[in-house]
């Protein structure tokens, strides 16, 4: 039978279920990735878990967010991170070596592998031909315990892309496109496959690009082939051992089909304030722009900067622009410097900062009042960038470069009448950099765990009772990202291993009174629209709600990872039945859950519930495990209970 390259990767790492879409699965997962803002809580969990050592075949953790050391808590967290990573026998790569993705992809990755990551951006791994899933850290942290990865059997939706790129058009505008057709939730529940004759004319570091922010259509993840670009890319990275071709059978079927021709795409670009909100570049020029960044987690690679740079040349950014460089790591700045990219920006009046995410996350960047900018980066969800009524559209590296050089968002085909095109072939040898990377070995197994005063134990869940009676504290409308939830920026990302004090700042954007008030009505529920939940993988928009005493949500519909860390949390993730019940259900109403812990139990998918004495349907569409989690309080309360039998 002729399989898919999605089925290939699947069937070789599948330990429990079939490959029928919809059904439950677990896979065996090779490696794992950590960022400092997800990885201090996951290292937590996964030194709860009492093991001596990590027990999959790589471990990473990087430091890419919280960068900034503005007092002791991200330094304090950085040391924690570094000596239990030296403890537990896991990668670990220092501040300023790099964003994870970008790192990861240069030295680690492996066609056909799997690899969890507690970073929604972990499918850029298919840069690589490697399928590359965003999870929370908890999930991640039992992965590198050795555990399988749960999940529900997505369908693969094939893409067949023809053609190539026309010049001013690069894999950025490939994404945007998939996002102009799907939105920002149409690939729920899918992964992915790219394949076709295009494919070939698309670098590694373009399938990076769209793999990574393939994230914001909701998919499970994304997946490229591997072929000839993707054995030049590992060769010139040293790793050309690594490389094995990998490719859906000819003729192999899919579930869904669509199909590009990149020759016909043009410049695109997302306007404020989602991700989804794509138009072609041109429908926009003319706009002024105060703020143009290149890099980040995305578009951070070598061709990116040097696209940039290269449109530099002989220029100055104009004087109303302030232009930003965030490099994917520090062996890319290194190979753009030795091109003579690094003195072109310097000249040009650019600001050249540390490999980070940076203004991606929210940690500096942050643009003026009434300030448009365009950034490279994946998302632009409201007030992401730190600034309030934020004006933040997404871009390729040519378009945010054509703004920074006019002042104005310009359709980067215009510049054509000044400048060709500059067209970047990779290095056929990298400058190759990882001595920022501290390697495991037994000599560092006895490592002491170094512990600030922001490193917190992890709070204790109680079990779900047989009745839940619930207070509406908050009810929000679609599409609610987990930077609405639980907000990022300077202020808030320091506190990430301290869930007492960032429990604070839950939906401190949309109420201010939330957490107070949550305090103080003891056990309440939020009521939310369609797609709750989207963006960041981030675990603490679930655990530190579940601390000020959320118990459930019922909303429309669910994120894929936010709902999953819910479970993990245990909080109880339910969807009206009807839709119109969400119209009636107001903050201040009562509910309750009767008997919910046995219905839990014997597998009712129905749930009835009453708000305010009369009673609505609603659905818990979970799996078998996240059943038995849910019960026990949490994941790491059921698995704990598992390892003492």
């Amino acid at each position: 039978m002729k399989k898919n390259l999605t089925h290939k990767i699947l069937e070789a790492h599948l330990v429990e279920g079939r490959l029928v879409s919809g059904e439950e699965i677990g896979i065996t997962i090779d490696q794992t990735l950590l960022q400092d803002a997800t990885g201090t809580l996951a290292m937590l969990e996964f030194e709860a878990l009492g093991l001596d050592r990590v027990k999959v075949q790589l471990a990473a953790q990087y430091v890419d967010h919280n960068l900034l050391q503005t007092d002791n808590k991200n330094a304090d967290d950085h040391k924690f991170l570094q000596t239990a990573a030296a403890r537990f026998g896991v990668h670990f790569s220092k501040p300023g070596n790099g964003v994870s993705h970008q790192v990861h992809m240069e030295r680690f990755g492996v066609p056909g592998r799997t690899l969890l990551g507690a970073d929604s951006h972990t499918p850029g791994a298919a840069g690589v031909s490697v399928l590359g899933i965003g999870a929370g850290g908890l999930d991640v942290a039992l992965a590198m315990a050795g555990y399988p990865y749960h999940l529900t059997c997505p369908k693969v939706l094939g893409v067949k892309l023809t053609g190539r790129l026309p010049d001013w058009v690069s894999a950025k505008d490939v994404i945007l496109e998939m996002l102009r057709r799907y939105d920002v939730k149409g690939c729920v529940g899918r992964i992915i496959e790219y394949y076709g004759p295009g494919v070939l004319s698309l670098s590694a570091t373009d399938r990076e690009t769209i793999g990574n922010m393939g994230t914001e259509t909701g998919a499970t993840t994304s997946i490229f082939p591997s072929d000839e670009r993707t054995k030049e890319y590992l060769e010139a990275q040293g790793r050309g051992k690594d490389w094995a071709p990998l490719a859906a059978d000819e003729g192999a079927g899919y579930d869904e089909h669509a199909e590009i021709d990149l020759s016909k795409l043009e410049p695109l670009i997302a306007k404020p304030s989602s991700p989804g909100s794509v138009v072609p570049v041109r429908e926009v020029a003319g706009i002024k722009v105060g703020q143009a960044i290149v890099g980040s987690s995305v578009n951070s690679s070598f061709r990116d900067l040097m696209v940039a740079a290269k449109m530099l040349e002989g220029r100055r950014v104009h004087n109303d622009v302030n232009f930003h460089v965030n490099p994917g790591s520090r062996q890319v700045i290194e190979n753009v410097a030795q091109q003579g990219g690094l003195i072109t920006f310097l000249t040009a009046g650019a600001r050249v900062h540390e490999s980070g995410c940076q203004g991606c996350i929210g940690m500096g960047q942050a643009p003026g009042t009434g300030e448009v900018s365009l950034r490279t980066f994946p998302r632009n969800f409201p007030g992401r960038s730190g600034t309030k009524d934020d004006k933040v559209y997404l871009c390729s590296p040519e378009t945010a470069t054509a703004a920074a050089i006019t002042g104005v968002i310009t359709d980067p085909r215009d510049l054509a009448k000044v400048m060709s095109y500059p067209a970047i072939a990779d290095p056929k040898n990298y400058i190759i950099d990882e001595r920022s990377i501290i390697f495991p070995s037994d000599s560092l197994r006895n490592t002491d765990i170094v512990r600030g005063p922001n490193i917190k134990p992890l709070p204790v869940l109680a079990a779900l009772p047989d009745t839940l009676t619930l207070e509406v504290v908050l009810k929000v409308g679609d599409n609610i990202s987990t930077d609405a939830i639980m907000p990022a920026g300077n202020k808030v990302l320091p506190l990430r291993s301290n869930i007492e004090a960032i429990s604070d700042f839950v939906f401190s954007a949309v109420d201010p009174g939330f957490a107070k008030e949550s305090r103080l009505r003891g056990d309440v529920v939020v009521i939310g629209g369609e797609n709750y939940g989207q963006g960041s993988s981030r675990e603490h928009a679930a655990l530190a709600p579940r601390y000020l005493g959320v118990r459930a949500k019922i909303v429309k519909s669910f994120a894929r990872i936010h709902k999953s860390n819910l479970c993990n949390f245990g909080i109880v993730p339910l969807t009206f039945k009807d839709p119109s019940d969400f119209d009636t259900t107001m903050k201040g109403a009562k509910v309750v859950l009767s008997d919910v812990r046995k219905r839990i139990e014997r597998g009712d998918r129905e749930i009835p519930v009453q708000v305010d004495g009369r009673t609505i349907m609603t659905a818990l569409d979970v799996s078998d495990h996240e059943r038995k989690h849910l019960l026990a309080g949490g994941t790491l309360n059921f698995v704990k209970e598992e390892l003492a039998k």
